[in-house]
C-alpha cells in the first residue's frame, strides 16, 4: 500500500476508483435521551454508485486548506479521500472511496487515518462527513474509526428525488483537546 498526496502527476487518478457498492441494509434512526442511535434493518439488495463531481482538482495541490490522498496497491489506484477545511473549523470529507477490488484490506481505515493526521496538523476541531442511511457499510466503518453520529436530515435529498427515503447522516470525529 502506497499513500500519495495529490500532485501534478497523479491528479489524473482522482475519481478513477470504482466506488460502486451493494446496499443490503439501512440504518433506522432513533433518538434516546437526546442521543442519536440506530438499528440496522436488512433490505433487498441493490447496487449504488455516487456521481462524481467534475472540478479541477489541480486547485487542491497548493491550497493549504484542501488535500487529496490517493492509495495505490501495486501501482493501481485503490482508494482516495478528498478533504477541505470547513467553515466550522472541521476538516470536511468531500469524498472517500475504495475501489471494489480492494475492499476489506484496511484501505478505508488508512484513508481516515490520513484525514485525522491532516486535521490535527491543521489544528482543526475534528472531521465531519455526510453519508446516507442506506450506506450501512460505510457507517459501520466510520463508527469503528471513532466517528459519532451527530445529526441527520430526512429532507436533504427530497429536492433531487421527492419519493426518496434516504436520510443524510452527519458523522463527526472529535480530535482530542478540542
Amino acid at each position: 500500500m502506497n499513500i500519495k498526496e495529490l500532485d501534478e502527476e497523479n491528479v489524473k487518478d482522482v475519481h478513477q476508483v470504482d466506488g460502486k457498492f451493494e446496499i443490503n441494509s439501512t440504518l433506522s434512526i432513533h433518538i434516546e435521551n437526546n442521543e442519536i442511535t440506530y438499528s440496522i434493518e436488512e433490505i433487498p439488495p441493490y447496487e449504488k454508485r455516487y456521481k462524481t463531481e467534475e472540478k479541477d482538482y489541480r486547485t487542491y495541490i497548493d491550497d493549504p486548506d484542501k488535500m487529496i490522498y490517493l492509495i495505490y496497491v501495486d501501482d493501481i489506484i485503490a482508494g482516495q479521500i478528498i478533504l477541505r477545511k470547513n467553515w466550522n473549523n472541521y476538516a470536511y470529507i468531500e469524498d472517500i472511496a475504495v475501489d471494489v477490488k480492494f475492499r476489506n484490506r484496511g484501505i478505508g481505515k488508512t484513508l481516515l487515518s490520513c484525514a485525522k493526521k491532516w486535521a490535527q496538523e491543521k489544528n482543526l476541531a475534528g472531521i465531519m462527513l455526510e453519508t446516507q442511511n442506506n450506506n450501512a457499510a460505510a457507517c459501520k466503518l466510520y463508527e469503528s474509526c471513532g466517528f459519532i453520529l451527530g445529526g441527520f436530515d430526512k429532507y436533504l435529498y427530497k429536492g433531487l428525488k421527492p419519493d426518496t427515503d434516504e436520510i443524510a447522516l452527519y458523522w463527526y470525529y472529535i480530535l482530542e483537546g478540542s
